[in-house]
């Protein structure tokens, strides 16, 4: 459920509006500074309250003046019976919605002969069925108003099934397929959804992995997402050189590619 002390004021101006799940850290961290430095007013929402506080206290207390333009929401993404609720009170407070972004996800450590279901099950729940609760909230209004963003921050991981991660990777698998089935969707409604597909970030994620390259900071990949928002695309690996990566390793034939040991 939400925890907040302080509800949000409906504010009174025009200025675009967005939600971030997963904003306490990482991507979704710097991609809240982001926005709020480009006028956006933010609904911060995340599981850990200390962190998601800071992140907010340490946002507004760099807007000139008392005013406000991040407010924390507490909430589990797991918690999916509390997601239509809570995406209508955040709505109200904002007075209005123009953006949504996804960010919350999880990879516990793996080891290649362990079969964990507690494991796989949190990774599901919270890479896309947490996804699916709240995008869905997002997809209806958008539908009806004809317009908005939606943003799924999935991973190059979801390209193909690797030994090291069958469940992360079906899991961000699964975000894409749910991701481009709402852009074929809503597109003709005037609706923009962006698959976001990051190679190795900086962030908490990357302690399980056994090997990384082409490693960028969580500013970095906020900044591209923010393009990717501003320009309307699609699908966009970030950064850049990883869509080459991506294309090859769709192509690799399957007797091949199980070879493989990533």
């Amino acid at each position: 459920m939400a925890d907040r002390k302080t509800p949000a004021r409906r504010p009174l101006n025009t200025r675009p509006r967005a939600i971030i799940i997963g904003a306490s850290s990482g991507i979704g961290a710097a991609l809240t500074r982001r926005l709020a430095l480009s006028g956006y007013l933010i609904a911060a929402v995340a599981r850990r309250k200390e962190a998601l506080d800071e992140l907010c206290e340490s946002i507004n207390a760099r807007v000139p003046g008392d005013s406000q333009v991040v407010w924390p929401y507490v909430h589990d993404v797991t918690d999916f019976e509390a997601v239509p609720q809570l995406f209508q009170e955040i709505v109200q407070d904002l007075g209005g919605l123009d953006l949504i972004v996804y960010g919350a996800a999880v990879q516990p450590q793996l080891d290649l002969q362990e079969y964990n279901f507690a494991k796989d099950e949190a990774m599901i729940n919270t890479n896309l069925v947490g996804a699916v609760a709240w995008l869905n909230q997002a997809a209806m209004r958008f539908e009806r108003a004809r317009r908005g963003q939606i943003v799924g921050i999935s991973s190059i991981a979801g390209d193909r099934g690797r030994v090291a991660g069958p469940v992360y990777n079906a899991s961000k698998a699964g975000l894409n397929t749910y991701l481009e089935a709402l852009r074929n969707r809503l597109s003709r409604r005037g609706v923009t959804v962006t698959t976001i597909k990051p190679g190795f970030v900086d962030t908490r994620l990357l302690e399980n992995a056994a090997r990384t390259f082409w490693v960028i900071s969580p500013e970095d990949a906020a900044n591209q997402i923010h393009t990717a928002v501003l320009r309307r695309q699609q699908t966009v690996y970030v950064p850049k050189r990883w869509s080459a990566v991506g294309m090859i390793i769709r192509h690799i034939p399957s007797f091949i590619f199980r070879r493989l040991s990533f």
